[in-house]
């Protein structure tokens, strides 16, 4: 686990969060902190206008990020980990190993196709080749789930709160074009998670935090 120990370290208070309200790799975090049942101080960053607390506690500047009195943790995973090793009433850890598999491949070769598909823009790609190369664990995955209600089995797993926001953001790129697709499997395991109450609970919306601010705790239940 990515933890080392920051200067801005609550002293026996409750943990800090800093997050970004549509950041994948934040949402995932907040999922889990929420299964969790924990509660940390919300802190919203603007990722343009970043707060000089949050890039002194991490000087990466990316979220999610939480300090803890053990420390900060700065990668998402890591914090669901460290959340759901608190408390997992949920049984996320379930087949931990298989879902870390899973997730390697969606934030290694998948996050790749997203990212180049989503902001060809920036990579001066043909988005159309990379949509092409991110269907295919798409289509892997409404395999998986016409078998099964979820990624590894019939109750949901890390893997599947790891890897939903950025299937959300795969979707959401061009929603026609997805929904059109032949994955009936993934679109219902997709359109559950976002009514869910759990992510209706962890979207909520958070003004800008800034030193001086009173204390958000957060997600809500």
């Amino acid at each position: 686990m990515s933890l080392h120990l920051g200067e801005n370290i609550p002293a026996g208070g409750i943990p800090v969060l800093y997050s970004f309200r549509r950041c994948p790799y934040a949402m995932r975090a907040r999922l889990a902190i929420h299964a969790a049942g924990l509660q940390l101080e919300h802190r919203e960053i603007l990722l343009r206008d970043k707060a000089p607390e949050f890039l002194d506690a991490s000087p990466k500047g990316t979220v999610p990020v939480v300090v803890a009195p053990s420390g900060v943790i700065e990668e998402s995973l890591d914090i669901m980990l460290w959340a759901l090793t608190q408390n997992d009433p949920e049984n996320w850890l379930q087949n931990r190993n298989d879902s870390l598999d899973l997730i390697a491949q969606n934030d290694g070769p998948f996050k790749t196709a997203l990212d180049r598909y989503k902001y060809a823009n920036r990579h001066d790609n043909d988005p159309e080749t990379w949509r092409a190369l991110g269907s295919g664990t798409l289509e892997n995955y409404d395999s998986i789930l016409a078998q099964n209600a979820y990624l590894l089995g019939n109750q949901p797993r890390l893997a599947d709160m790891a890897i939903f926001p950025f299937v959300r953001q795969f979707a959401n790129t061009d929603r026609a074009w997805f929904d059109a697709q032949p994955w009936p499997h993934l679109l219902r395991w997709l359109n559950g998670h976002l009514t869910s109450p759990r992510f209706t609970a962890i979207m909520m919306k958070y003004p800008k935090w800034q030193a001086g601010d009173p204390p958000t705790l957060a997600p809500s239940a």
